[in-house]
């Protein structure tokens, strides 16, 4: 693998794992300060893939905020992304008979790798900025 795809790889990993803080951290400082559970999942999920985002588009893939065309193929990512966390936590994990921290791990291992790989394949198509 090439020396610029594995500082790639190491800065989509430090991307997700400082949205994955940030989403705990405001789920948890909204729960703190009365908010029930939906809303708050809800306002910290969002602001999470905002973060998100912003994160990977700049530091890990290097290109501009811009363009209705990532955003949408961005968006469409992470909708597939729940899609798959549902069918494994709420189809497949099941059938199998594992418990839940179970499909919840393979979910874990899973979407950051399906997202690196659709990130690069199809979201930040072209040349960096």
């Amino acid at each position: 693998m090439a020396r610029a795809e594995i500082a790639r790889l190491l800065r989509f990993a430090l991307v997700g794992g400082t949205v994955a803080a940030f989403y705990v951290a405001l789920f948890a400082l909204l729960r703190a300060q009365g908010m029930a559970e939906g809303p708050a999942n809800t306002i910290a999920f969002a602001a999470a893939i905002c973060l998100q985002y912003v994160g990977q588009t700049r530091l890990t893939f290097r290109r501009p905020l811009a363009g209705l065309g990532q955003m949408s193929r961005f968006g469409l990512t992470v909708g597939l992304g729940y899609a798959v966390s549902l069918l494994v936590t709420g189809v497949i994990g099941p059938a199998l008979g594992w418990a839940d921290w179970q499909s919840a791990a393979v979910v874990a291992v899973l979407l950051p790798l399906q997202n690196f790989t659709i990130f690069r394949l199809w979201v930040y198509t072209g040349a960096p900025a």
